[in-house]
């Protein structure tokens, strides 16, 4: 998968609010019957969520939940491993965290830490980030060759884009704890950080994991790709393992609104 971040046509505003929450019910009313068919089935969905810094990772992640039964899933925000887990190889605290089958595990961040923010900060030597190409495809498809369907979603924005939020975030004060001196510092290396997610892509997006690479600069377009391409690859999925379909459900897009 060759893709060139610089080139995504990025702007495409969702301008009609209206259409847009009608979809979104929609979308997520689907999603909660894909949960429970998925349910029926002892089927397990990992969820993946990579992406630029202020790129909407959360804000799509709970367009993906909030409609869902809770009981069936787990959201885990991955942060820098603790000092106990440096014990072990890298890949065993995500392996703790996935989800049984049936149940659905969201990571907002993930294992590709290692081909990203490891490998540019210098937490993982040369010989270590480049190995973990092959460990990780392997580690996904030790888990779809089991009852396990993966779909990995990279947000991408603009770095003015994310100049913007931050600025956002800095005047909110309900939003202003997202923002942190990392965040600052990871500006400064976005070319090296572009490089290694276009070098990710290339060499960990397969049929049965694939990236959905996805232009964020407008969060209500986003959020609506995110849940189309979820619920399309599992609807793959479903047919080409022979897992009964699921039924067409009816429109619920009237009334409340999403």
């Amino acid at each position: 998968m060759n893709v060139q971040l610089s080139e995504l046509r990025m702007e495409k505003p969702y301008e009609d609010n209206k259409k847009y929450k009608k979809e979104l019910k929609q979308l997520q009313y689907d999603m909660l019957n894909v949960q429970q068919h998925l349910f029926n089935q002892k089927v397990g969905l990992v969820l993946v969520f990579e992406g630029m810094d202020a790129a909407g990772k959360g804000g799509a992640i709970k367009r993906v939940t909030e409609r869902l039964d809770p009981r069936g899933l787990v959201v885990h925000p991955i942060s820098a491993p603790h000092p106990h887990e440096l014990r072990h190889h890298y890949l065993q605290r995500f392996w703790r965290k996935l989800p049984q089958h049936g149940q659905i595990g969201i990571f907002d961040r993930s294992w590709y830490g290692r081909v990203l923010v490891e490998r540019i900060e210098g937490f993982a030597t040369k010989p270590q980030w480049k190995r973990a190409f092959k460990e990780i495809n392997d580690f996904e498809k030790s888990l779809t060759d089991e009852s396990y369907i993966v779909v990995k979603c990279w947000l991408h924005i603009t770095k003015e884009e994310q100049l913007k939020r931050f600025e956002e975030r800095r005047e909110d004060p309900y939003k202003q704890w997202k923002l942190t001196d990392d965040d600052w510092r990871n500006r400064d290396k976005w070319a090296n950080y572009v490089s290694a997610a276009e070098d990710m892509f290339k060499k960990t997006h397969t049929e049965h994991a694939p990236w959905i690479v996805i232009e964020a600069n407008d969060k209500k377009n986003a959020r609506v790709i995110v849940l189309k391409s979820i619920l399309e690859h599992i609807m793959q999925v479903c047919k080409e393992k022979g897992i009964p379909v699921i039924n067409p459900q009816p429109d619920v897009s009237q009334g409340e609104e999403a």
